[in-house]
């Protein structure tokens, strides 16, 4: 066998050529004889071993190309187009060999060899050889001898998985690495066999299918796979139902391509005989040997409506009362032989006649499949006694008949007839109107008459009819009972919270005498017009204003009364105190909100202002404002709000009694110390001194008109001193006096513990008991006459007589400041109206 091979040589880069491997094969000794034409002066060569490898031959253009070439001058342009030729060359697969897939062995075994005719200019070469199988994933399935370049494969090869291997192969230079020529390459390709049998998508499915699904494709879809060559016998499948049960309606498959077909039947499904199919599909291949493989399909018969609901009874007789409305009046009872609550077994229930007036509806029981007659609309007795009905009765699902397509388009149903009977009542009384409308002014005089009933009662006399009130929220009517007249008994005002839109609702109630007594409710709705009796007012009379800000605020006016006889209003100031309204002006006067401004700066505080506010009509009406004038530092509130110092009615009591219980705890103590006093131990010698103090007090001066006070020490030599709150004098006292003692008696005084003489009763014991003392402890300070002049003061407190010592410096009295001074000079005035003038002069 002669096979040809493009090979590529070269040897220096001004020197290249194309040639051609002639190679004959011995195929029975194995052997082959490799001629060269023309002679080349660099070679590489691709032996091939005989037996089940290939080898693919150059194409006859491709060796026209090569022909025309050498052919061509070996001038310039010659040279060039073999360069251009070589450099194409550089990109081409050298030849393709085809291993059988699965081979058995035995391992390893050679499949090529390599040669170049190079190798005698280099000694020490290495054949080496990369891609797939070699260096990349699937690894180790090739080899080659780096010494003969022979390659092996070491392991069969599944096609499936890898049906190509791209090789590239090399010759290097053993000591510096470097390629000795261009890198080739090889394609190895595997050959198919038929090791994979066609498998089914779905090796076993369940599909549910309609019992009145006509005959022909059904939802089932087949689908097979095949991983063997395509295109090739070992990949074309075909398909076959092998057998099902029961055998009918037939099966078969419907083709659509060489991996797809779909389930077909001929016949009609009868759920009530067969609810199950199993069909079994086979999927074999053309391969040799063939391989096959099936699968199961179920076929799950879905009950659909292939029998009709028909009543159980072909009439059915009802009664019901007059102007009556009632659930659940009658029921009506169907059979149906398929499936209980699917829709193919569920009943629908329609009028055919005599409902012509809705007075009835009918509806379906979902447990039972009964039809529920109810009753929505009251008859009439004085109309009908008898009310005839037909009823029509159909499944949910379309009626399906096999083999009766005529049955199955048109559909099938039956009927019954339904007689209900209407019983007499006795009738309520019926309004002419139920709701009547009545127009009326507010506020007219009582006794106005708004409304008289009409009724009429077909079962009763007319005459005998009561009426009564039901609502009259306000109680501003009532009601005549024998004629039903509405008439007004108080006033109706509009801007009442009985009244809603303007609308004043009232209910009566017309009562006949039948047995049991019937009645029928009316409603009359009174429209009150509006009249202008309210008027206008501010809502709010309280409000601030910043100060430190604005000069105005804006005041809003309102009137219970609609329009015309509210606003927009007209605000003026009212002329009472001109003086008050001075610094205030009305600005805009005229709005449902007007501006109140002020003329000049004001103090922060509050203000009141009289104003005077009219309606459209010129109904006027007085309010007062009151403007809290303060500074607001941050938005429009004041910074410091005041708090409020007036007090109510109740408020003011409680304090008057809270005062006059103190008194009286304070005249009971006062009491119960003076008892004390009186039957006390002696006062003590070392008791306080009273002085004045200053405390620096500011503030105006009290308007004191109490009597001259003596403030009273015991000094030296029996002298006693005295003073007047402003000249400090000493008085010589030679004997007793009898005035002394008498005017002492006559005072209402007594002694504290600060020694403070508090009570007229105890004074003269308190002397004596002094003197007493003194006479006995010390003889020196024996007692004295001293003589007594003045008139004794009419004051009856004697809380500004004390003791003290002569020797205490009251000089801080001249200098206590301009309210003393004031307080000083009442005090001489009052002296000189009385006659009484004290001073150290005169005393002396």
């Amino acid at each position: 066998m002669l096979t040809v091979s493009a090979f590529l040589g070269s040897t220096t880069p001004s020197r290249s050529c194309i040639g051609f491997l002639a190679e004959t094969w011995d195929l029975g000794a194995g052997k082959g004889v490799v001629a060269y034409a023309p002679k080349l002066i660099s070679t590489t060569t691709l032996l091939l071993r005989a037996g089940r490898i290939k080898m693919r031959t150059i194409s006859i253009p491709l060796l026209a190309v090569v022909m025309s070439t050498l052919a061509s001058p070996r001038g310039h342009n010659g040279q060039r187009t073999k360069r251009e030729l070589l450099a194409r060359s550089k990109r081409w697969a050298m030849s393709s060999i085809e291993l059988v897939e699965e081979d058995p062995g035995p391992y390893p075994k050679p499949i090529a060899q390599m040669f170049n005719d190079r190798i005698h200019e280099h000694r020490n070469h290495k054949y080496v050889i990369s891609g797939m199988g070699v260096t990349e994933e699937p690894l180790g399935v090739f080899s080659i001898d780096e010494q003969s370049g022979k390659v092996f494969a070491h392991k069969p090869i599944d096609r499936e998985k890898h049906a190509f291997f791209h090789i590239k192969f090399n010759i290097l230079d053993v000591n510096t690495g470097s390629k000795i020529d261009r890198q080739l390459a090889f394609d190895v390709k595997i050959q198919d066999i038929n090791d994979n049998a066609p498998a089914f998508l779905h090796p076993r499915m369940s599909v549910d299918v309609s019992e009145n699904t006509p005959e022909g494709l059904l939802p089932v879809w087949i689908e097979v796979t095949d991983p063997d060559e395509v295109s090739t016998p070992n990949s074309t499948v075909s398909l076959s139902v092998i057998s099902q049960s029961p055998q009918l309606p037939k099966m078969d498959l419907h083709r659509i391509d060489d991996r797809l077909a779909r389930l077909n039947f001929t016949g009609c499904f009868d759920y009530d005989k067969v609810k199950m199919y199993e069909i079994i599909l086979e999927a074999k291949d053309h391969g040799k040997p063939s391989l096959s493989s099936s699968a199961v399909v179920t076929l799950n018969i879905i009950d659909s409506n292939s029998h009709p609901p028909r009543f159980k009874a072909k009439k059915y007789l009802g009664e019901i009362q007059e102007m009556v409305t009632r659930e659940n009046v009658l029921r009506l009872s169907v059979d149906d032989k398929d499936t209980p609550k699917t829709p193919a077994w569920r009943a629908k229930y329609f009028f055919v006649e005599g409902n012509e007036e809705n007075n009835y509806k009918i509806e379906t029981d979902p447990e039972t499949n009964e039809g529920i007659l109810s009753v929505v609309k009251g008859n009439d007795f004085e109309r009908t006694t008898m009310t005839r009905l037909q009823v029509r009765v159909e499944n949910e699902e379309a009626l399906y008949v096999c083999g009766d397509p005529a049955t199955t388009s048109k559909g099938f149903w039956d009927t019954v007839n339904i007689t209900m009977k209407v019983t007499d009542v006795n009738d309520p009384p019926d309004f002419e109107n139920y709701t009547v409308k009545v127009y009326e002014k507010e506020e007219q005089e009582p006794g106005r008459l708004l409304y008289t009933p009409k009724v009429l009662d077909v079962d009763s006399d007319i005459s005998n009819i009561r009426f009564t009130k039901i609502e009259d929220s306000a109680d501003w009517v009532t009601i005549d009972k024998k004629t039903g007249q509405v008439t007004t008994t108080k006033k109706m005002d509009r801007e009442s919270p009985f009244v809603h839109d303007n609308i004043y609702k009232i209910l009566l109630a017309a009562i006949d005498d039948g047995d049991p007594p019937a009645t029928s409710t009316g409603t009359v709705l009174v429209h009150l017009l509006d009249i202008n009796d309210n008027k206008p007012k501010l809502i709010n009379t309280s409000l601030t204003m910043c100060g430190n800000k604005f000069n105005k605020v804006m005041i809003a006016a309102k009137d219970l009364d609609s329009h015309p006889y509210s606003g927009p209003f007209t605000v003026s100031l009212k002329p009472d105190d001109a003086t008050q309204l001075q610094p205030w002006k009305v600005d805009p006067s005229t709005g449902e909100e007007v501006g109140l401004v002020s003329l000049k700066r004001l103090s922060y505080g509050k203000y009141t202002v009289p104003l005077l506010i009219e309606d459209q009509q010129g109904v006027s009406a007085e309010d007062t404002a009151v403007i809290t004038v303060c500074d607001c530092r941050a938005g429009n509130g004041c910074h410091h709000e005041r708090l409020s110092t007036s007090l109510g009615a109740a408020a003011i009591g409680l304090i008057i009694a809270g005062l006059l219980l103190f008194l009286g705890l304070l005249l009971l103590l006062t009491c119960e110390c003076r008892n004390k006093f009186k039957h006390g131990s002696e006062v003590q010698a070392d008791e306080g001194h009273q002085t004045l103090i200053k405390y620096n007090q500011e503030g105006g001066g009290s308007e004191c008109k109490t009597e001259l006070s003596l403030m009273l020490t015991r000094a030296k030599d029996a002298a006693m001193t005295f003073t007047n709150g402003q000249h400090p004098g000493t008085l010589q006292i030679t004997q007793p006096a009898p005035i002394m003692t008498g005017y002492l008696d006559t005072h209402n005084a007594g002694l504290t513990q600060g020694g403070s003489l508090r009570s007229n009763n105890n004074i003269s014991d308190w002397l004596e008991r002094r003197i007493y003392m003194m006479d006995r402890n010390h003889p020196e300070y024996q007692a004295h006459d001293y003589a007594y002049e003045g008139e004794g003061s009419a004051c009856q407190s004697l809380d500004e007589l004390s003791f003290s010592n002569s020797e205490e410096d009251f000089h801080f009295l001249n200098d206590l400041g301009p309210q003393f001074g004031h307080l000083g000079s009442i005090c001489n005035q009052m002296l000189g109206v009385k006659g009484t003038q004290l001073s150290p002069d005169k005393i002396g």
